[in-house]
C-alpha cells in the first residue's frame, strides 16, 4: 500500500463526528468501552461499529479486562493531529466569516 493510500485510510477513519468524539473521550487515557453509550448518547451497536473502524485503522488499541473492553489511543500524536486540524478548521471558519461581515 502506498503512502497516500495509508493516509487516505487514516483520514477516512477520522472522517466521522462520532469517531472524533470517541477520541476526545479517550484523550485523558484508557477507558472502558462500556462508558461510551452514556457519555455519547448513542447505542452500543453504533459505538461498536465506530470503534471497530478506529481499531482497524490503528488509531485505537483495545484489550480485554475480564468482561470489559478497554480502549486507548494507540499513538498520542494522533491527538496532536486533531488539535492542529481543529486550528486549521477554525482559521478557515474565521476567513469565511470575514468574507460576509463588513
Amino acid at each position: 500500500m502506498e503512502q497516500h493510500e495509508l493516509l487516505a485510510e487514516l483520514f477516512t477513519a477520522l472522517g466521522h463526528a462520532n469517531r472524533l468524539k470517541i477520541l476526545a473521550f479517550l484523550r485523558d487515557g484508557e477507558r472502558c468501552q462500556c462508558e461510551l453509550p452514556e457519555a455519547m448518547k448513542l447505542e452500543q451497536s453504533n459505538i461498536s461499529r465506530h470503534v471497530k473502524i478506529l481499531v482497524s485503522a490503528g488509531i485505537l488499541r483495545s484489550r480485554k479486562d475480564g468482561t470489559r473492553t478497554m480502549l486507548r489511543v494507540a499513538n498520542p500524536v494522533i491527538l496532536d493531529l486533531l488539535d492542529d486540524t481543529e486550528k486549521i478548521a477554525l482559521d478557515g471558519l474565521k476567513t469565511r466569516i470575514k468574507a460576509f461581515v463588513p
